[in-house]
């Protein structure tokens, strides 16, 4: 069992855009953050749920599958999973419609009490007040022999980072520069001393990175 964690960042390290408005939720710089993952044949499948087979089938393609396979169990934090932008909406499910790309159980760290959901295809969001110590010992029991992913967004992954908890992280750089976001690497001095690092370069131009135990 390995606890996981990928994130697209900018060049500048943003890993959450600050650029959202009501009328466009996510903001332009999210999809110029995450635009050459969600071109990826496995994206349009497994989150999309489309059929054609169309989508970039090369190097990114290769980190969007390894993203969803082997995965038991995840953490999340409330904004991920869209509380920021639905705080008093009892009846929000989250950002992924009925059939969430999960189909394992969810644990949301939010501060505001949820009873569980649950969907036909195995998804099961549990919401948890919890520190990261006390959520991945949650997430173990649930995960079986399946991998934990620490899902995001950059605070939830920097506090696991922080503690020691992350045995993989994959970082995909985008090469655009945003200037203004939550950014991944802060507080998070000399990581780099704790992992094996290697890195590879998508014909998107994304340089993918891993930080390995």
């Amino acid at each position: 069992m390995a606890v996981r964690a990928d994130l697209n960042l900018s060049l500048d390290g943003v890993a959450v855009t600050a650029d959202q408005t009501p009328e466009n939720v996510f903001g332009e710089d999210w999809g110029r953050l995450v635009a050459p993952y969600v071109a990826t044949r496995t994206f349009r499948e497994r989150v999309m749920h489309e059929g054609s087979g169309l989508g970039t089938t090369g190097v990114d393609d290769r980190y969007a599958q390894a993203y969803f396979e082997g995965i038991g169990a995840e953490i999340m934090g409330a904004g991920m999973f869209g509380f920021h932008t639905y705080p008093d909406d009892p009846n929000w499910r989250g950002w992924w419609g009925e059939e969430p790309p999960f189909g394992f159980t969810v644990l949301v760290l939010t501060h505001t009490a949820r009873p569980p959901m649950e969907f036909p295809n195995g998804t099961r969001f549990e919401f948890r007040t919890a520190t990261p110590q006390e959520a991945l010992e949650e997430a173990r029991r649930l995960a079986g022999d399946g991998d934990i992913r620490i899902g995001g967004g950059a605070s939830v992954v920097r506090d696991f980072l922080r503690a020691g908890l992350v045995d993989r992280l994959h970082v995909a750089l985008t090469p655009i520069v945003l200037g203004r976001g939550s950014r991944l690497w802060d507080d998070l001095h000399l990581l780099e001393d704790g992992y094996d690092v290697s890195s590879e370069v998508a014909e998107s131009g994304v340089i993918h990175v891993t930080f390995s135990r």
